[in-house]
C-alpha cells in the first residue's frame, strides 16, 4: 500500500484554509501582551526626580506649609553635572538644623550661600523625597535609586536572562512534551510569576519572579495618568490566564504527533483541519508518515565549520545583538529624558506602522541587503545626530529620534526572515535560534549601556547606540542578496550559490521541457476523438 506524507495529505485538507486561520489568529493575540513585558519598564520602572530626605527639615516643612521645592533648596548641594549645576540626587548637607537658627517665616534666610560652600555633606540618611506626581513605581516604592539604581538595570535584564533560558528549554520542551503543552505550560507560568511579580514584597523576590516571567514569555497593554506599577503588572498578565482557554481551541502539531509515531491523534486532528476548511480527503490518510523522519540532525558546528557559514553566523548574530540593544535601548531612554513620558512614548510607538509598511514595499522591490543595511544606518546616523542636537530644539530632536526609531524597528523585523533565507535546510531552525539568542544578551546588557552611562552623560548611550547601528549595517552589505533565490537545500548551496543557480535554473528547464511534451499534438487530439466522427 503506498503511504503518503504529511504534506501531502496537508494539500488536500488545506495549507491555509479557515482552521488554519483561526489558528493563527489566536496566536497572534498572544503577542499583545508580550509588548507590554518587553517595553513596561518605562512605566513600571520610572525613576522622578528625587534627593534626600532630611527627617529633621521635613517636620518643619509639614509644621510651616513649604513646599518641596523649598526644602530642597535648602538641605541639598549643588553639583556640576555635564557643566550644569543641578541639586544632587545622593547628597545632602550634614547639619543641625536647629542650630542654625531655621524659622518658618524666612526659610533658609539664616543659610548663606557662603555657609552652604563650607557645609559638610553626607549621604542620604532618611531615605528620598520624590516629585512622582502621583506616579509610583518600584522605585520609588523600594527606594531604587543612587547606590541601588542598578536594581532597575536589573529589572530589564532579568527578563531577558529568562527569555535567553526559556528559548532553549521551551524549544526542548516543545519537542518532548508537544508544542500545544509546552504553549499551555508558558501561559501558566506567565500567570503565576506575572502575579508574583506584582506582589513582590522586597525588589529581590521580584527580580527572581521577574527571571521566571521571563522564561514563560519567550516560548493589552494599558497605562492611566496616575500609575501605580503592581496594578500595571497585573494588567499585563491578565491575558494569560484567558490564554490557558486556548486548550479546548488550538490542536496539538499533527506533524509533532507523526514524529512521536502517534498516527491515530494526526489523523483525528488532519481530519478535523479537512472538514473545518470544507475539503475532502481522497487519499489513504492512516498511511501517512512524517516526511522529516530521515532529515539529517544539524549541530552547531554545521553553523562555523565553512567560511560562509561562520560569516552568516557572525553577521546575523552581531545584528540580532545590535537590534536588541538599540531597540531596547531607544525605548527605555524615554524614562529618563523628564518629558511627558506618555506622549514620548505614543510618539516613538506610532513609528512602527510605517516601519512595516516600508519593509513590506522595498522587499519584493529592491530585495532584502539594501534595506536591511540602510535600515541599520539610518537607526545609527539618527542616534548620533539626535545626542547633537540641543535640548532647545525639542521637536526637531524627537523627530530625529523617531527616525532612529523607525530605522531599528525594520532592522529588527528584518533579521527575522533574512536569517532563515541565509542557512540550509536542514540546519535553518538551529541557526535562527542560536543567532537569535543574542538578541536575549544584547537585551540583558541594554540596561546597563543605558542607565550607566547616561549617568555620566545624557547623551552618551546614544552615541554607542549609533555606532553599533553602523557596523551592524556595513556587515549586511557582506551578505549575499536572497531576492528571487531559491532557498538552500544544503551546506553547498551556501558556499557555492552559482552552482546551486546553475542547478536551480537546469530543473526549470526540465520542468519546462516536461510540460512541453505533456501537451497534446495534433494527432493526439484526433486520437481522442469520437470515433464516429474518425
Amino acid at each position: 500500500m503506498h503511504s503518503f506524507t504529511f504534506d501531502d495529505i496537508l494539500e488536500e485538507a488545506g495549507t491555509f484554509g479557515r482552521s488554519q486561520k483561526r489558528i493563527f489568529a489566536l496566536l497572534c493575540m498572544v503577542s499583545m501582551p508580550w509588548a507590554g513585558v518587553y517595553v513596561g519598564i518605562v512605566f513600571q520602572g520610572f525613576t522622578p526626580e528625587h534627593w534626600c530626605r532630611d527627617s529633621g527639615v521635613s517636620e518643619m516643612r509639614q509644621s510651616c506649609g513649604w513646599n518641596l521645592m523649598d526644602t530642597r533648596k535648602i538641605t541639598i548641594p549643588l553639583v556640576n553635572t555635564s557643566g550644569v549645576s543641578v541639586h544632587s540626587r545622593c547628597e545632602q548637607y550634614d547639619l543641625d538644623w536647629n542650630a542654625t537658627g531655621l524659622t518658618c517665616d524666612h526659610p533658609g534666610i539664616h543659610f548663606a550661600d557662603t555657609q552652604q560652600s563650607k557645609a559638610p555633606v553626607t549621604s542620604c540618611k532618611d531615605g528620598w523625597e520624590y516629585d512622582y506626581e502621583g506616579r509610583q513605581s518600584f522605585v520609588t516604592e523600594f527606594d531604587l535609586v543612587c547606590a541601588d539604581a542598578w536594581v532597575v538595570d536589573m529589572f530589564q535584564a532579568t527578563v531577558n536572562v529568562g527569555f535567553f533560558i526559556g528559548s532553549i528549554a521551551i524549544g526542548y520542551l516543545a519537542d518532548r512534551f508537544g508544542r500545544k503543552a509546552s504553549f499551555l505550560m508558558s501561559n501558566l507560568l506567565n500567570a503565576v510569576f506575572g502575579i508574583l511579580v506584582a506582589w513582590s514584597p522586597n525588589w529581590i523576590l521580584m527580580l527572581v519572579f521577574r527571571a521566571f516571567y521571563g522564561f514563560g514569555v519567550k516560548g493589552g497593554w494599558v497605562a492611566g495618568y496616575v500609575l501605580n506599577w503592581r496594578w500595571l503588572q497585573l494588567v499585563i498578565t491578565a491575558p494569560y490566564l484567558v490564554f490557558l482557554s486556548y486548550y479546548w481551541f488550538i490542536p496539538e502539531s499533527p506533524r509533532w504527533l507523526l514524529s512521536q509515531h502517534n498516527t491515530k491523534k494526526a489523523v483525528e486532528i488532519t481530519e478535523s483541519i479537512a472538514k473545518e476548511n470544507k475539503r475532502t480527503l481522497s487519499k489513504n490518510i492512516e498511511t501517512m508518515r512524517d516526511n522529516n523522519a530521515n532529515a539529517s540532525t544539524a549541530s552547531f558546528m554545521d553553523l562555523i565549520r565553512t567560511p560562509k557559514m561562520r560569516k552568516h553566523t557572525f553577521i546575523l548574530s552581531f545584528n540580532w545583538f545590535t537590534s536588541a540593544v538599540v531597540y531596547q535601548g531607544l525605548i527605555m531612554r524615554l524614562g529618563i529624558l523628564g518629558g511627558n513620558v506618555y506622549i514620548d512614548f505614543l510618539i516613538s510607538g506610532l513609528v512602527e506602522f510605517p516601519a512595516a509598511f516600508l519593509i513590506l514595499l522595498t522587499i519584493d522591490r529592491i530585495g532584502r541587503r539594501l534595506p536591511f543595511a540602510t535600515a541599520n544606518i539610518v537607526a545609527g546616523a539618527s542616534c548620533i545626530i539626535t545626542a547633537m542636537i540641543p535640548e532647545s530644539m525639542f521637536w526637531f530632536k524627537t523627530a530625529v529620534a523617531c527616525i532612529g526609531r523607525l530605522g531599528i524597528t525594520m532592522t529588527f523585523e528584518m533579521v527575522v526572515f533574512v536569517n532563515t533565507e541565509l542557512y540550509p535546510t536542514f540546519v535553518r531552525n538551529l541557526g535562527v535560534s542560536v543567532c537569535s539568542t543574542l538578541c536575549d544578551i544584547g537585551g540583558i546588557v541594554a540596561p546597563f549601556l543605558l542607565y550607566r552611562l547616561a549617568a555620566i552623560w545624557l547623551e552618551l548611550p546614544l552615541i554607542i547606540f549609533g555606532v553599533l547601528a553602523f557596523v551592524a549595517g556595513a556587515l549586511v552589505l557582506l551578505l549575499p542578496e536572497t531576492r528571487g533565490v531559491p532557498l538552500p537545500e544544503t551546506i553547498d548551496d551556501i558556499e557555492f550559490p552559482e552552482k546551486c543557480k546553475d542547478n536551480a535554473l537546469r530543473i526549470i528547464e526540465l520542468k519546462r521541457t516536461q510540460a512541453v511534451n505533456l501537451l497534446p499534438t495534433n494527432s493526439d487530439v484526433t486520437t481522442n476523438k469520437d470515433p464516429e466522427m474518425v
